[in-house]
């Protein structure tokens, strides 16, 4: 049964009031923090950035979004298969509202020569060319650092300074190239793995073949780099949430995340999604999409600060409140 149909069942009384309970904590309003506050305005521009595949060079279209203040750090944020940077505009404003550079760039979902964000057949490599951008990001001539330029000067923000620390986020494919890349960092480019703080999972999902989630993950299993997830229950759309099994089985933490409960698959592109995604998975709930974006830019600015708000984790309480009304679920390794 799909979750749209589900959603259209009628329910007992009891079960229907507590649905109505849960929805009322969730739409209530979360505590007042330096993540959560709105205080910029953000510019939003659009360019290309180069990346190699094969004997080729692409221009890919990115996406860049400033906030008005200093940035405290820079996101990249991918979408997942068949999707496209339109589709990661309202996270990408609400992380740039809470203070980060964003980059969204459009990677293709078929390409003959396999230059593909989800593994169609053999991706990696295509994601180490993408690892590359970052690799060399700390250099203002390297081909990240030209699209930056670019960017901050479209935006009326000449001269601007990349901020050192960064952020992976990615929603279903691109949880797994995110993570893919990082471990890639790792492995070739330790000083930008230094740089690298953290990232944030959105219903992450495993490619039809190969392994480079579980090689990724494994890699990661042994730094300290905070990982984080927020997804949706199992179900078609997220391949049964392989890309959370995943996380939680080679990634041993005591918290790794929330699942929301009556969440979507569509739930990380909130306002900038469409009927591509909603009408096999479900249109994302206000109440969900605005919990995902609020525990996002939360645990995004905690890792390029070093901190870990409490209120946010196990036993914090806007945490308790949600887990108490049954809107989340916690994530934990195995």
């Amino acid at each position: 049964m799909s979750d749209t149909s589900h959603r259209r069942m009628s329910l007992p009384r009891p079960l229907l009031a507590a649905v109505l309970a849960t929805a009322a904590v969730l739409a209530a309003a979360s505590p007042v923090s330096a993540a959560n506050q709105a205080p910029t305005t953000v510019t939003k521009v659009s360019n290309t950035v180069e990346i190699r595949c094969a004997f080729l060079v692409y221009d890919r279209s990115g996406d860049w979004y400033f906030p008005s203040t200093v940035p405290k750090g820079t996101i990249w944020l991918q979408h997942g298969f068949s999707r496209a940077n339109d589709h990661v505009d309202d996270l990408a404003r609400r992380y740039a509202a809470a203070g980060f550079i964003v980059f969204a760039p459009t990677l293709p979902s078929s390409d003959l020569f396999g230059c593909t964000v989800s593994n169609l057949g053999n991706n990696t490599g295509f994601l180490n060319n993408v690892a590359d951008l970052f690799g060399k990001a700390s250099d203002p001539n390297d081909k990240f650092g030209r699209s930056f330029a670019d960017a901050a000067a479209k935006a009326g923000r000449p001269g601007l300074q990349l901020p050192a620390k960064f952020v992976f986020s990615g929603h279903s494919a691109g949880g797994e190239a995110v993570s893919y890349v990082a471990n890639r960092l790792r492995t070739h480019y330790p000083a930008a793995f230094a740089r690298l703080s953290g990232l944030v999972l959105l219903d992450p999902v495993n490619s039809f073949t190969g392994l480079n989630m579980a090689n990724a993950l494994n890699g990661l299993n042994h730094t300290t780099l905070p990982i984080h997830a927020i997804s949706s229950p199992p179900y078609a759309a997220n391949g049964q949430a392989s890309g959370t099994r995943e996380l939680t089985t080679d990634v041993h933490r005591d918290f790794l995340g929330i699942r929301l409960t009556t969440g979507s698959h569509c739930d990380a592109e909130g306002a900038s999604t469409d009927t591509l995604c909603t009408l096999p998975n479900g249109a994302p709930q206000t109440a969900n999409v605005s919990v995902l974006q609020e525990f996002a830019t939360v645990w995004a600015t905690d890792a390029v600060n070093g901190t870990a708000t409490a209120t946010h984790r196990p036993g914090g309480s806007r945490y308790t409140s949600l887990h108490g009304a049954g809107a989340i679920q916690t994530l934990s390794g195995s």
